[in-house]
């Protein structure tokens, strides 16, 4: 058994728009953003990860790309760079003799079959000998701790960073859910908006990031609200570079029609929900996940919307690199969950 251990790995990876976690022998071994960086005049990647999100927006020369969007594989030739880095990183890959790599990938549970193709072969072409999927929802709810098995209703909000992910599971199945692509992405483009339009000031994806990481809100009061932020960008009108203070209050009020459109995807998903489970929803309440559920206020805005308890996961960030951990190390008893 010790010895077919050494020429078997298995890893877990939660592929994300944003950022990409990797789990071998039951640690977070990976957690870096999602970027390739590629030097056009050498034609080779010359960086992934963190390490590319530093040069990003640095050297005419070096293109930063986000094989990624809105939780799917849009550049197939950098997904395989990306996936075959990430596993180079790990202990998986490190041995005299390459390893028979068994690999659980989550993917967005509304994922066309073209698009989840796209993640298998990008897989294989990385190294991987076995591929099995696990749906976002699904692999959040075991990473929160909830157990899906059980004959009784809970609903999941993932929202990620391409990817807003709404599922009600009941007895180790998706009942009924609603995906949509408006997440922290879509966030970071709002928070661009809002500065170019109320302050006459470009800034760049990163710095929206930082922005939104730092004040970012999804309601105008907040119990304890955060410090002004001050933000760094070119003003619109002179060029120049350029300084202003951002508070709280003017990012919720950036991100309102997002946030609104992800509450109204919760109550679609709410009402499609058959009755005996939105009895359990009542008791059990809505749990958030991803990194979305990190911005400040945004339980209690759905709890104003829906009158249902919102529980926000431990450590939202890993939860479904966490699930997706889980099941694999447990997989006869959710191979059923695995495709």
């Amino acid at each position: 058994m010790g010895l077919l251990s050494f020429f078997n790995r298995e890893v877990a990876m939660d592929l994300g728009t944003a950022n990409s976690i990797v789990i071998y022998n039951d640690q977070v071994v990976i957690d870096e953003p999602s970027i390739v960086a590629y030097d056009r005049k050498m034609q080779k990647i010359v960086a992934v990860g963190e390490a590319a999100k530093r040069i990003e927006g640095k050297s005419k020369d070096i293109e930063v790309v986000r094989p990624l969007r809105g939780g799917v594989i849009a550049d197939f030739e950098m997904a395989q760079h990306l996936i075959r880095e990430l596993i180079g990183m790990t202990a998986a890959n490190r041995s005299f003799l390459p390893p028979s790599l068994k690999m659980v990938i989550c993917i967005p549970s509304g994922i066309t079959n073209v698009e989840e193709r796209a993640v298998r072969e990008s897989a294989e072409q990385a190294g991987a000998k076995e591929i099995r999927m696990i749906h976002e929802p699904m692999a959040a709810a075991i990473g929160i701790g909830i157990d899906v098995l059980q004959p009784e209703g809970h609903m999941v909000v993932d929202i990620g960073g391409g990817t807003a992910e709404i599922a009600v599971i009941s007895f180790g199945g998706i009942v009924c859910n609603t995906s949509i692509r408006i997440a922290g992405d879509v966030f970071n483009e709002n928070v661009v908006e809002y500065m170019r339009r109320q302050h006459n000031m470009v800034i760049g994806i990163r710095t929206a990031e930082q922005v939104k990481i730092a004040v970012g809100a999804a309601v105008s009061e907040l119990d304890e609200p955060p410090e002004d932020y001050l933000t760094h960008g070119r003003d619109q009108l002179t060029g120049l570079p350029k300084q202003i203070s951002i508070n709280y209050k003017e990012i919720a009020m950036a991100l309102d029609r997002s946030i609104a459109q992800i509450e109204q995807a919760i109550l679609d998903t709410l009402a499609t929900t058959p009755p005996e489970l939105a009895a359990d929803i009542y008791k059990t309440g809505i749990y958030l996940a991803g990194g979305g559920a990190l911005l400040r206020g945004l339980d209690q805005r759905i709890y104003s919307k829906t009158k249902l308890p919102v529980h926000i996961a431990d450590d939202p960030l890993r939860a479904v690199a966490r699930g997706t951990g889980i099941a694999l190390k447990n997989f006869n008893k959710f191979s059923f969950l695995i495709r």
